[in-house]
C-alpha cells in the first residue's frame, strides 16, 4: 500500500493503491512495453482470426496445384495459404474426407530452396496466381516470439520483485531479512483471560503479579523494589505455558510482543541478532509493554556445545544478542521479557539467572483437582447430560496435561453429535479419554479365535495379579477389544495424583506386568509379541530403580543415570556415563537379577490362583469388557449372569426392534477401554 504523504491534504478520494473504481496501472517504460506488447499480440490474435484456412497435407496441395484446381496462393517463408477454384473434396484429415477451398499447408523443411520453390511454382501455377511476401520483417520475426518472455519477465518484476522492495522499505529488497516478526497483540486479539486459565493456580498467581507490576508500577516502587526484567514458564508439553501468556495479553492494558525462538533463526548469519536488536528497539518505542519468546529452547541452548563451538555461530550470535538486551549497559526496566520451554536444562546460564529471567515459574501437570477445574472450563462451551460425573473423569485422567483434557471434551462432542444425541453422555467422555490416549476402538477387526483367547488370558493375568496386590492400583476396567496398536488392556484407577513412586508400589506394578506373559505360556503353551509393551515398561522401571533411585542393596544410595547437565561430544545432553565398565556390569546383574526374583513370584501366584485366572478369561471372551464390579465378582467366585451385547440385540429383534450398542440405558457399559498393555500405569518420573 502506497505511503501518503504528511504535505498533502487528506484526500477524499480512494487511497493510492487500494482504488475502488477499477485497476490503477503506474505510467512508465515498463508500462508503455507491456503495452505495446499486449497490442501486438492482439493484433496477430485478431489478424489470424480473420482467415479460416483448413491445413492439408503438402502432398494434396502438389496433387491439386498440378491439375490446376488452385486459384490463388501466398508464399510466406514455409507456410502456404491459398483458395481453390471450386470446394473440393480431400482426403487425409483428421475428421476423414472433407470438401474445402481455403487451405493451408507447410512445405517440408530443407528441401527445396524457397526461391527455387517459387520458381518451381511459377512454371507450374497454371492460372493460379502467386504471390510472394517478404519475410524480412524484424516486427514479426523478433519482437513478435520475445513477446512471451516479455509478458514472464513482466509477471515476475511487477509481482515478486516490487512486493519485496516495499515491503523491505528503505532497506531494500534484502533489509526485511533484519527485522522482527514479532505480533504485537491486545486484549481484543486474544479474548483469552485468567478466568480461562485452570487448574494451575500457583503459576496463574504468579503471573497475575506480572500484568500488576505494569499496571501499578510505583506500588512496588515504594520500597525499592524492581519490576523483574524475566519469567521463565517452565513445563511439559500441553500444560498451558502458551496459554498463561494469552492471558497476560488479554488482561494487561499494554502492548504484547509475540514471536517463536525459530523466528530468530534464518539461513543468513547475523539475521538472528539483528531481529533481537529490532524487537527489543519496537519494545522500548512502545514501552511498557511484554515480550513473550515461545520455545526459547531454540536459540537459548548452552553456548559451547557440539561441533559449532565457534563465536561466529549464528545461534550463539543471537543468544548473545539476547542477553545483553535483557541485562546489558542499555537496560529498560517497563520491558518485561515472558518466555516458555519445555527443556529448561539445556538452557544457558547465562540466560536463566536472575537479573535476566528472575523468575522461573513451573507450569506443572494437574492434580486431579486441577484436571477437574480444566475439565469444568472446557465443559462451558458444549452441552453435558445430567448423568455426567466430572469428578470421575478428573480421577480417571492422571498425567494427562491441559490439552489432552480439551482433546477429551471436544472428542466427546464430536462422538455424542455422530451417535445422533442430543448432550454429551458418561460414555461418551470416556470413550473420548480412550481415544485420546490409547486411539480409536477396532470393533471391526476380524481376530482369529486363538489370537483372542490368548489376549483374553494375557489381560486375566494382568487383572487378577493387579487384584492380588494390595500396593497396586485399584482396577478400573479390563477389555480384549483391540484399540490402536494393542489387541487389549487392563486399565487401573489411581486413587490418588503420585508425585513420589514407593518401592512397594513399583514391585507390584511390575508382577502386574509379567502376569500377561505368564498367563499366556500357562494356559496356551506359547507365547507372542503381545507383551512388547510390558516389557518395556518393566524394565525401565527396573533400571531407574537400580540406576536412579537407589533401591538395589548392593549399589547403594549412588546416583548412575545419566547427566543432563553435561554436553557430549555430539553437542547433546546426558549422553554419557560417569563409572566404569565393572559397574555398568554390575548394574546390568542387579536388574536382571531383579527382574528374574519377581517374575518368579508371579508365576507362582498364578498358579496359586489358576482357577481364578479361567474364570477371569472365560468372562473376557464372552463379554469382551469387564468393568471393576465384574472383576470383584469373579475373583470372590460369583459367577456373571448379566446379558451380553449378542443376547440384547437377539432379544430385541424378536420384539421386532433393533437397539444399537451403547443407545439402551439398560444395556451394561460395554465400551472398549485402554489401548495396550498396563493401560492406567504412568510413567515413572
Amino acid at each position: 500500500m502506497a505511503e501518503q504523504r504528511p504535505d498533502r491534504p487528506t484526500p477524499k478520494r480512494p487511497r493510492p493503491g487500494l482504488p475502488s473504481g477499477g485497476i490503477r496501472f503506474q505510467r512508465g517504460l515498463f508500462g508503455w512495453i507491456l503495452f505495446v506488447a499486449l497490442a501486438i499480440m492482439l493484433f496477430s490474435y485478431v489478424n489470424g482470426k480473420g482467415h479460416e484456412y483448413t491445413s492439408i497435407p503438402f502432398s494434396e496441395f502438389l496433387t491439386n496445384m498440378r491439375a490446376g484446381k488452385v486459384q490463388s496462393l501466398t508464399v510466406e517463408g514455409d507456410n502456404l495459404t491459398g483458395k481453390f477454384n471450386e470446394p473440393i473434396v480431400i482426403s487425409g484429415l483428421k475428421g476423414g474426407p472433407t470438401k474445402i477451398q481455403k487451405f493451408q499447408t507447410d512445405a517440408p523443411a530443407n528441401t527445396l530452396n524457397q526461391w527455387q520453390f517459387v520458381e518451381w511454382l511459377d512454371k507450374n501455377r497454371g492460372t493460379a496466381t502467386v504471390e510472394v511476401v517478404n519475410t524480412n520483417n524484424i516486427l514479426m520475426q523478433v519482437i513478435v516470439p520475445l513477446v512471451p518472455w516479455i509478458l514472464i519477465f513482466g509477471f515476475v518484476w511487477f509481482f515478486v520483485f516490487r512486493q519485496l522492495r516495499n515491503s523491505a522499505g528503505a532497506g531494500g529488497m534484502l533489509g526485511n531479512f533484519g527485522k522482527a516478526r514479532a505480533k504485537v497483540m491486545s486484549k481484543e486479539h486474544t479474548n483469552i483471560t485468567f478466568d480461562d486459565v485452570a487448574g494451575i493456580e500457583e503459576a496463574k498467581e504468579e503471573v497475575m503479579e506480572i500484568v500488576e507490576f505494569l499496571k501499578n508500577p510505583k506500588k512496588f516502587q515504594r520500597l525499592g523494589g524492581r519490576i523483574p526484567r524475566g519469567v521463565l514458564l517452565v513445563g511439559e508439553p500441553g500444560t498451558g505455558k502458551t496459554l498463561l501468556a494469552k492471558a497476560i495479553a488479554g488482561e494487561a492494558d499494554v502492548p504484547f510482543f509475540s514471536i517463536s525462538g525459530s523466528d530468530f533463526v534464518e539461513m543468513f548469519v547475523g539475521v538472528g541478532a539483528s531481529r533481537v536488536r529490532d524487537l527489543f528497539k519496537q519494545a522500548k518505542d512502545n514501552s511498557p509493554c511484554i515480550i513473550f519468546l515461545d520455545e526459547i529452547d531454540a536459540v537459548g541452548r548452552r553456548r559451547g556445545s557440539g561441533f559449532s563451538s565457534g563465536g561466529h555461530d549464528e545461534r550463539e550470535q543471537t543468544l548473545n544478542a539476547i542477553l545483553v538486551e535483557m541485562d546489558g549497559f542499555d537496560t529498560n526496566d517497563q520491558v518485561i521479557v515472558c518466555a516458555a520451554t519445555n527443556r529448561v536444562d539445556v538452557l544457558d546460564p547465562a540466560l536463566t539467572r536472575p537479573g535476566r529471567f528472575d523468575r522461573q515459574i513451573s507450569v506443572p501437570l494437574p492434580d486431579v483437582k486441577g484436571r477437574l477445574e480444566i475439565l469444568k472450563v472446557h465443559a462451558r462451551k458444549v452441552k453435558l447430560g445430567p448423568n455426567v460425573d466430572m469428578l470421575k473423569l478428573a480421577r480417571a485422567t492422571p498425567g494427562f496435561s491441559g490439552a489432552d483434557l480439551a482433546a477429551i471434551i471436544n472428542e466427546s462432542a464430536l462422538g455424542a453429535t455422530l451417535a445422533g444425541k442430543e448432550y454429551i453422555e458418561q460414555d461418551d467422555l470416556e470413550e473420548a479419554r480412550d481415544k485420546v490416549r490409547w486411539g480409536r476402538a477396532r470393533k471391526s477387526r476380524v481376530i482369529d479365535e486363538k489370537e483372542k483367547l490368548a489376549t483374553a488370558y494375557h489381560e486375566a493375568g494382568h487383572a487378577v495379579v493387579q487384584w492380588l496386590e494390595k500396593d497396586a492400583d485399584p482396577i478400573h476396567k479390563v477389555t480384549v477389544i483391540p484399540r490402536g496398536n494393542y489387541g487389549g488392556a487392563t486399565m487401573a484407577l489411581p486413587e490418588k495424583d503420585r508425585m513420589n513412586y514407593s518401592r512397594k508400589w513399583c514391585i507390584a506394578s511390575m508382577k502386574t506386568m509379567f502376569a500377561g506373559r505368564i498367563a499366556e505360556e500357562m494356559f496356551t503353551a506359547d507365547i507372542n509379541t503381545g507383551a512388547m509393551s510390558d516389557i518395556r515398561q518393566a524394565s525401565s522401571i527396573a533400571r531407574r530403580m537400580v540406576r536412579e533411585w537407589g533401591m538395589s542393596d548392593r549399589l547403594g544410595f549412588v546416583y548412575y543415570g545419566d547427566d543432563d547437565s553435561r554436553p557430549n561430544m555430539m553437542g547433546g545432553f546426558g549422553d554419557g556415563r560417569e563409572y566404569s565398565e565393572e559397574t555398568a556390569k554390575t548394574i546390568d546383574e542387579e536388574v536382571k537379577k531383579l527382574i528374574d526374583r519377581l517374575y518368579d513370584e508371579t508365576h507362582k501366584l498364578l498358579e496359586a490362583n489358576r482357577e481364578r485366572v479361567e474364570a477371569m478369561a472365560r468372562a473376557l471372551v464372552r463379554y469382551e469388557t469387564l468393568d471393576a464390579s465384574d472383576v470383584d465378582r469373579i475373583m470372590r467366585g460369583d459367577t456373571l449372569s448379566k446379558p451380553t451385547v449378542g443376547d440384547l440385540l437377539e432379544r430385541e429383534n424378536r420384539r421386532g426392534t433393533v437397539i444399537a450398542p451403547g443407545t439402551d440405558p439398560k444395556q451394561p457399559d460395554v465400551r472398549p477401554g485402554l489401548g495396550g498393555g498396563l493401560g492406567g500405569l504412568p510413567a515413572p518420573g
